[in-house]
Parts: C-alpha cells; structure tokens; sequence
C-alpha cells in the first residue's frame, strides 16, 4: 500500500524559519545593505537564498502522493502531477466510502478521490483534515 505526505504548513517553525532566512539572505545579497571585502560574498548570499527557495516550493514535487495544508485551503497532490487546489471555506464537507473521498460544496460534489491504493490511516488523515477545516 502506498503512503501520503502530510505537511502542515502552518504548524512547521522550523520551514517558517528557514524561509525568513532564505528572505533575508536574498535581500541583504540583493540590494548590498551589508558592504563585505568581497564583492561576490553579496552574490553567494542572494544565491543562497534562491537556493532555499527553490528547495521550499519543490519539495511538494519530489514525494509522489502529497498533502500540504493551512487554515485557509489545502494543495492535495495524488496520482496527479499537479493536483488540486482546495479553499475550505468553499466547501461544506466530505465523505469518505469504500477509500473513495467525496468533498461536497453544498450538495453538489466538488472533487473526488480514489484512495483505494492507499494505506487507511492516510485516508482517513486526509478525510478529518478536511472536515476539520471545512
């Protein structure tokens, strides 16, 4: 059976830090607030920080069946190279039947899920994520 990654965003310090770190180091190789010996400390500095972005954004792309969420909606990425974009404050919930996640807006269903490669536990991860925030 195959695994999803979880990632919760909103509850990572350790990535939030690290952005801010890569932001920093953009801006201050950018614009040369700090004036070093070295001219090309200023350029190795900005890369730096381009690097730590690069890596942030695609890191969703190196893990096949990914979940990455917030408060505010949720990037669902499974058997899909780009997946789907979720705001849950447009949805009203969600159900999930013989490993087949069904997310309603209303009565009608928005986007649906076949889970059924996937471990139970992940499934049902996924179904109270949603719920939860919904």
């Amino acid at each position: 059976m195959k695994r999803i990654k979880f990632d919760n965003v909103a509850k990572s310090w350790p990535l939030i830090t690290l952005m801010l770190i890569s932001i920093l180091c953009l801006i201050f190789g950018t614009f040369e607030i700090i004036e070093f010996a070295n001219p090309k400390l200023n350029k190795r500095l900005a890369g730096t920080g381009s690097l730590i972005q690069v890596l942030f954004y695609f890191r969703m792309f190196w893990f096949r069946n990914y979940v990455q969420w917030t408060k505010k909606g949720a990037l669902i990425r499974i058997k899909s190279f780009w997946g789907e974009t979720i705001q849950f404050d447009e949805l009203s919930h969600a159900t999930l039947e013989h490993k087949n996640l069904k997310i309603f807006n209303g009565d009608a269903v928005r986007y649906e899920f076949d889970l059924r490669d996937f471990e139970r536990e992940d499934a049902e991860k996924l179904h109270t994520i949603i719920n939860q925030n919904c």
